[in-house]
């Protein structure tokens, strides 16, 4: 016979890699197969015990059998993850499990007499079937795990007919609640755990290779762009336009390699403030920030970052293209300082309060409103014009963000 070739569009069977979920999960879930091997083992040595007292006894055995058939099945799904659907898969022997579950727990009134199956144990006994809860509790958290403890034990109590006051004197009910509820939240807290590893992990990866681009980029490029910008500005003419490009590419190199940061913080609760503010370096504008990262929510971190901007635009437009921008960002711990500050013409005293009274909102809103509804404060800290023939006082803002919910 012909061998025929795999078609490169069939879908692979199995899986190389476990899903975040099931990375958090595996060990929680291979432990509770162990405990599935000795709650099943409990139940063949009651079954040994109280066969005698059965009316259907090869009925009995023939129960125990699909118990330790299904036990097997179930173990093997839920401790590995090499198959296709895993989730998919682990969900429906979850389900399946209570399934198993209850039908047995009321098959005991199949094999025994009502005398019997009301004062002892369900066929599978109170251990096995908590097999389900635990289950239940790690794939669905702990209102799972107290839903299914819930239900499993309303099976035992409706099969054995203990409706009356003998509920409150048996263990099933209080048993199976506080399991599913004790094993959910180790679940969650397995998960969660997990999630800030991985991240600190990317954090890590990240760090380590922006300080290594870092490294590689600033003994070549950088160094060779820094030195021709100088060399192009010392010697003028026409290298002038080649020493411009060379400080933009220089201040692009830069700016890329501080962005790396920002995208390992990429889907966290917070955001490192620096990369937002040295993405705005030009070769006019330059950018100092500290060496540690600089953590503020996503808002407000997007909100200093705009009014930043918004200071520079105001320098562009009212001081000119050829004057310079200074942007310091100092953290003290307890607030955030951010300064801009210009080498142009300055301000006018009072021209900010007369352009608002003419209805010019730029600064009020983009800059001032910005930092107000992050609880700080932007100040204007001189206004000065130049007398004829000096070189440009310039201008400064200095916003201040505190930070009381830092921990």
């Amino acid at each position: 016979m012909p061998c025929s070739t795999p078609n490169p569009t069939t879908p692979m069977t199995t899986r190389t890699e476990p899903d975040p979920d099931w990375a958090a999960s595996a060990p929680l879930w291979r432990a509770v197969q162990a405990f599935r091997l000795v709650t099943l083992l409990y139940a063949v040595g009651q079954q040994v015990a109280s066969v005698s007292y059965y009316t259907d006894q090869r009925l009995s055995w023939a129960l125990i059998a699909i118990m330790a058939v299904w036990s097997g099945i179930s173990a093997v799904l839920l401790s590995q993850w090499r198959i296709r659907y895993e989730p998919r898969v682990r969900t429906a022997v979850v389900i399946g499990d209570h399934l198993v579950v209850i039908a047995l727990i009321f098959a005991t009134r199949l094999v025994s007499s009502y005398d019997w199956y009301h004062h002892h144990q369900t066929l599978p006994t109170t251990l096995w079937a908590a097999n389900a809860v635990v289950s239940a509790a790690i794939l669905w958290g702990p209102l799972g795990g107290v839903c299914s403890g819930l239900l499993v034990s309303a099976a035992v109590i409706t099969a054995r007919a203990q409706w009356d006051f003998d509920v409150w004197r048996d263990a099933t009910l209080p048993v199976l609640i506080s399991t599913g509820l004790a094993l959910g939240l180790a679940s969650n807290t397995a998960r969660r755990a997990h999630a800030q590893l991985q991240r600190a992990v990317r954090l890590t990866a990240a760090a380590q290779e922006r300080e290594r681009l870092a490294r590689e980029v600033h003994d070549g490029v950088l160094q060779v762009l820094s030195y021709i910008k100088r060399r192009g500005t010392e010697i003028g003419g026409p290298t002038t336009e080649l020493a411009q490009r060379a400080g933009e590419q220089e201040v692009a190199l830069r700016v890329l390699i501080s962005e790396q940061g920002a995208r390992a913080d990429a889907g966290g609760p917070e955001e490192d403030l620096r990369p937002l503010l040295t993405a705005q370096a030009t070769p006019s504008v330059f950018v100092s920030t500290p060496g540690d990262p600089v953590p503020l929510g996503h808002w407000e971190a997007r909100e200093i970052a705009a009014a930043v901007a918004a200071a520079l635009a105001n320098v562009v437009q009212h001081a000119g293209p050829g004057a310079k921008a200074y942007v310091l960002l100092e953290d003290t711990g307890d607030e955030l300082i951010v300064s801009v500050r210009d080498d142009g013409p300055g301000i006018a005293p009072g021209r900010l309060a007369q352009a608002e009274d003419q209805g010019r909102m730029g600064v009020s809103r983009s800059i001032v409103g910005r930092i107000a509804a992050l609880g700080g404060t932007a100040h204007l800290l001189f206004e000065a014009v130049p007398e004829d023939g000096e070189e440009g006082a310039g201008a400064e803002w200095e916003f201040r963000v505190p930070l009381a919910g830092r921990q």
